[in-house]
């Protein structure tokens, strides 16, 4: 696929958005909601008001229509708020993610959730290491499975309570950029794409 200088203008401001979720997370550990809101209205503003084609990304360039950035927008925030339910995630890292999928649409926001979490991973092993706290982070993940199992064993509901010792929160607007990156650099990929 050849590049499309009409992708310019939507990439342009998304990697500007993320950018500056990841400089607000790692300074502050919050994502304004200011940023994340503009943000969404701006990607449901090029899914609504260009010409239709397969994305934003994609070839043939074009917008995916109101109701499919509604839905990628509706999706990314469906697919995190199950980990901001559990305290693992903050609300900001979950509309930030909402609002990749307004640009992306709902096929390449599951991509770009599902690499998030494994760009989140690397992130959580990546702290943790460098802060010689990974001692601490596999003690408390064996007590919180341990707690969960007990609970499912004896009838309880199997949910993960926070840790004793806190490890510290993520700048986790990083694994959402990369995920996101990510799946605009794989999604010409069959392999990938047919995953999915």
């Amino acid at each position: 696929m050849t590049f499309d200088p009409r992708m310019l203008p939507p990439a342009v401001v998304l990697a500007g958005l993320l950018a500056a979720a990841v400089w607000h997370d790692v300074r502050t550990r919050r994502i304004p909601n200011r940023l994340v809101f503009g943000g969404a209205v701006a990607g449901l503003a090029f899914q609504t008001l260009l010409p239709a084609g397969a994305g934003l990304f994609a070839s043939p360039f074009g917008a995916l229509g109101l109701l499919n950035g509604l839905a990628g927008l509706g999706l990314g925030l469906a697919l995190l708020l199950p980990l901001y339910m559990l305290g693992a995630m903050g609300a900001g890292d979950v509309k930030l993610m909402a609002m990749s999928g307004a640009f992306l649409g709902p096929h390449d926001v599951l991509g770009a959730a599902l690499l998030t979490l494994m760009a989140g991973g690397v992130l959580a092993l990546t702290v943790a290491l460098a802060s010689g706290r990974m001692g601490q982070v596999l003690a408390n993940l064996r007590q919180l499975l341990l707690h969960a199992l007990v609970r499912a064993g004896t009838g309880g509901t199997a949910r993960l309570d926070a840790p004793p010792a806190p490890t510290g929160k993520l700048a986790y607007a990083i694994a959402i950029a990369a995920g996101t990156a990510l799946q605009l650099m794989l999604a010409r990929v069959p392999a990938w794409s047919n995953l999915l």
